[in-house]
């Protein structure tokens, strides 16, 4: 819009014009009285994605308008912060009733999709904002992959709970583990230097593309904010440090910058100091068993793997019975990020242990949690000024709890009672007895890092009514006796008329005025009244106003005060409640890092009490970490299948055993194949075993009878896959691009789950691939894999490599088809029943005779016609089609019972079978 066209508009559109240049990607809340209003292309966006009407400013309509109360503004926000808008929020700075002029408007915050405090976001969920610094080589002003003195940092805050962390990659891949992290973090908003675009010089699609598409809020800082002289220092003064070296950052510049770009970013956007955000955790990937965001989808984790599964499909809902926001975030986090270090893995199942076996302090304490609200958010919104006094009370609500909580734990710390050995359960004695101070040294640890925080609740209840209204504007929010000028205030309004009769009374018994009227006009004020036959009596003090026919108006010093008191006794009040409220604020700030300590400490506590009622009621059992690199599970069961089969009132789930042994001095398996039918339970039997490892690495009980396993560093998985047509990539280039990813970043120590490899492409390639992973897992990885696929020829690989075990899913045949007994067997499946799943899906039984017709030709037909280089004992074999049937009936005949001639006959007549 031209200069010209601007001057043409009234003071108050020059006003929100010139608040609009100054945030022109931003959509502007623009406050008039009650409503805040958007106005030209703003209010056309605005109009539109949140449903409500457009209308116009001018009768000319050439300023689009369109408006939402200020008081429900905030739901209408974060509806636009979801889309990926950003939102400048322009409030009215002075009161208009004072106003002499147009009333002074100032844009007070920005808010955009990493720093909203969305009130619609649920407990478990975290709302990022991350940055990415690159510091590149000094020959290359852009940063490159694979170069060996490139590195990149990475932070990431929830401005709404003050979770602030960052890592650093370098070397060759850097950029790679960077772009994955993100993809595991998927944060709302990425900002970057400007001048350097989001990834800089990585123009690789398949790399990007995941990313990007899933990154739809990108923002450019300017470039100052990304320097070591800026951000530094910056980032110093917010963590109230001289050095980050108590962070762990002092050889970490380029997470450093990240981190400090971040602070600048929400410092300039909230005008405000964000005094909740006091703390920075530095990690690296290894401190935890890293699991990608490919294995975290594959495995349903926290998020289901299709859009119409329900939320209960997941592994989060499934271990979910946590009572606070806190304990369900630290979960959430949990599950994607087990612990990798055996010590803290053990201090977590003895703490759940001695929880387990208190069944009377464990539900008090978990009835303590449960009345406590979320303290980090709560936090977050007074600290950012963004909340009312209802917030204040419901944090003093929540920190009322925390002496009951202290109570609970610190009873957790000394052993219960024993159960006498005649009442008590078979087993119970002796699992009491065990119960040592290194058992219960987590309880203690934490009753004694748990801050009550009494005087701060003490503080707030002090000074706030029990129920204050919404809003401040309101009044009424502070409490009786916290300011005696308040108090006298209110008096004033509350008594009005007793104080204006009080003063005639007494102006008439000083005067002697029978007569004498105190009273009040919208123009006078208040005044005294006196006929002109008393007005020799008239003190000397009382100063003349209006004389009238037969009277005459007087005010005193005393009644001018008492005017002004009442004329200003409610505009007064809301100004010291502000005031008290904004002190009482303060001090909350102040305490910020109590608070969040506490908050830290009540979250260990939820996930803990969580994991002991959780192992109680499901009859979950303490696993055992070894040295060496084994996996050994007996009767084990999908912890989330077996819950949706009760609560669908099912049968019950079908355990199964496992073990897998990577150390190099041991003949046992390695690797098993399984092989079987679809829905016979190979899939199940494959996530099972990569679940119930991150149980046991979070330091829950896992469902099992047994178990011991040797720390696991990365869970991968190559399980499905689907066409990503919009970026050109197939489901075949998917899997290989995932099977790529696992078989040159796996150790020893990792888990592989490979699903029907080789599916996407032909038959004889998806098989070749298949067999060479397979050879390359064994020969040069040594991890401990499952492999479950329908090529039964890589059961032949059992004869080649010792440490490959075959098994299969168990299959009873019936007269009316087969039945499912998603056991897990020895040894390799003797046939596929693809045909049998087919007719169990519905199909028609003409299809099904048909294609039985088929096979048999197929068969027939595709003898010897495929040679592949292979090993030289296999090489016949490998690809060469048999039939079922001769196998069948070969595995059915019993050799030591034929005679010389029976023999003769049975060769004869599969010779002919095979020739067809």
């Amino acid at each position: 819009m031209s200069e010209a066209t601007i001057e043409t508009h009234t003071p108050l559109m020059r006003q929100y014009l010139a608040a609009k240049r100054q945030h022109p990607d931003a959509l502007l809340f623009f406050r008039l009285g009650d409503f805040y209003e958007l106005f030209f292309d703003d209010a056309k966006t605005a109009s539109r994605e949140l449903q409500i009407t457009l209308t116009a400013r001018d009768k000319e309509r050439s300023v689009p308008m369109c408006g939402v109360p200020y008081h429900a503004a905030e739901n209408y926000i974060a509806r636009l912060l979801r889309k990926g808008f950003r939102v400048a929020i322009c409030d009215q700075m002075e009161d208009p009733k004072l106003a002499k002029k147009i009333v002074r408007r100032e844009v007070t915050r920005v808010l955009t999709p990493g720093t909203a405090l969305d009130p619609a976001l649920a407990a478990e969920q975290s709302n990022y904002l991350a940055a990415v610094h690159f510091i590149g080589s000094p020959t290359a002003p852009s940063f490159r992959a694979g170069a060996d003195t490139d590195s990149v940092g990475l932070a990431y805050l929830d401005l709404s709970t003050g979770d602030f962390r960052a890592t650093e990659f370098s070397g060759p891949g850097a950029a790679a583990q960077c772009l994955d992290e993100l993809l595991r973090l998927v944060p709302s908003e990425l900002i970057f230097p400007a001048s350097r675009g989001p990834f800089c010089a990585i123009s690789d699609p398949a790399t990007l593309d995941p990313l990007l598409a899933q990154l739809k809020t990108r923002t450019p800082v300017d470039d100052f904010a990304f320097s070591a002289d800026f951000a530094i220092p910056l980032l110093q003064r917010q963590l109230g440090s001289h050095s980050l070296e108590g962070f762990g950052l002092a050889n970490h510049p380029a997470a450093a910058i990240a981190a400090g770009a971040i602070i600048h970013y929400v410092r300039s956007t909230q005008q405000s100091d964000a005094g909740h955000v006091d703390s920075l955790h530095f990690y690296r990937r290894a401190e935890h068993l890293h699991l990608d965001q490919v294995t975290a989808r594959n495995l349903e984790l926290v998020e289901p793997l299709f859009f119409d599964a329900g939320p209960e499909t997941t592994l989060y809902r499934t271990m979910d019975a946590c009572c606070t926001p806190m304990g369900k975030r630290l979960l959430r986090a949990s599950l994607l990020r087990p612990m990798i270090a055996p010590a803290a893995i053990e201090a977590r199942y003895a703490a759940v242990d001695a929880a387990r076996l208190d069944l009377i302090h464990r539900e008090e304490l978990r009835r303590s949690l449960s009345g406590i609200l979320d303290l980090d958010r709560l936090l977050a919104r007074i600290s950012l000024d963004s909340a009312g006094p209802r917030d204040v009370l419901a944090l003093a609500s929540s920190l009322r709890h925390l002496p009951e909580v202290l109570k609970s734990a610190a009873a957790l710390s000394s052993p219960p009672e024993p159960a006498s050995a005649a009442s008590a359960p078979s087993g119970s004695v002796p699992e009491r007895c065990t119960l040592n101070a290194e058992r219960l040294s987590f309880w203690s640890q934490i009753a004694a890092a748990l801050d009550p925080l009494d005087d701060l609740c003490a503080a707030i209840c002090s000074t706030l009514v029990p129920e204050p209204p919404l809003t401040l504007a309101e009044g009424g929010v502070i409490a009786a006796g916290v300011d005696p000028e308040l108090d006298d205030l209110r008096s004033i309004g509350s008594s009005g008329r007793a104080s204006i009769a009080a003063i005639e009374d007494r102006e008439r018994r000083r005067t002697g005025i029978a007569s004498l009227k105190v009273r009040f006009n919208s123009v006078f004020g208040y005044y005294i009244e006196i006929t002109k036959s008393n007005l020799p009596s008239v003190p000397a003090d009382y100063e003349r106003k209006q004389t009238l026919v037969n009277a005459e108006r007087f005010t005193t010093p005393e009644l001018k005060d008492y005017e002004t008191k009442v004329l200003t006794a409610q505009e007064r009040c809301v100004e010291i409640e502000k005031r008290l409220f904004a002190a009482l604020r303060a001090r909350v700030v102040e305490n910020a890092g109590r608070i969040r300590r506490t908050s830290a400490c009540v979250a260990e506590i939820d996930l803990v009490a969580n994991f002991a009622h959780l192992a109680s009621l499901r009859s979950y059992i303490r696993p055992r970490i070894d040295p060496a690199p084994i996996l050994e599970i007996a009767a084990g069961r999908h912890p989330v299948i077996e819950r949706l089969m009760e609560d669908q009132g099912d049968a019950r789930f079908v355990p199964n055993d496992l073990f897998l042994d990577a150390g190099p001095n041991t003949s046992h398996a390695s690797l098993l194949l399984i092989t079987g039918p679809n829905m016979g339970g190979k899939s199940t039997y494959l996530r099972q075993a990569a679940l119930l490892v991150i149980l046991a690495q979070m330091g829950s009980f896992v469902p099992a009878q047994r178990m011991t396993y040797g720390i696991v560093d990365r869970v991968y998985t190559r399980i499905g896959a689907s066409d990503n047509l919009a970026r050109g990539r197939s489901t075949f280039m998917v899997e290989m691009t995932e099977t790529a990813t696992i078989l040159n970043t796996a150790t020893t120590q990792s888990l592989i789950l490979l699903d029907e490899m080789g599916r996407g492409t032909s038959t004889f390639d998806g098989l070749a691939l298949a067999w060479a992973t397979l050879e390359h897992l064994q020969r040069h990885v040594g991890a401990r894999a499952l492999f479950a696929t329908h090529y039964h020829e890589l059961t032949m690989l059992a004869e080649q490599f010792p440490r490959l075990k075959n098994l299969h899913v168990e299959v009873k045949e019936t007269t009316q088809g087969i039945v499912f007994l998603h056991r897990i067997e020895q040894g390799p499946a003797n046939r596929s029943y693809g045909i049998d799943v087919a007719r169990l899906a519905g199909l028609p039984p003409a299809v099904i005779q048909r294609a039985r017709q088929v096979l048999k030709e197929h068969e027939r037909s595709e003898r010897h016609n495929v040679a592949a280089e292979t090993e030289p004992s296999l090489q016949l074999t490998m690809f060469t089609p048999l039939s079922q049937r001769i196998l069948d009936r070969l595995a059915e005949t019993d050799i030591d019972s034929l005679t010389p001639l029976q023999a003769l006959n049975l060769l004869e007549e599969l010779k002919t079978e095979i020739r067809g």
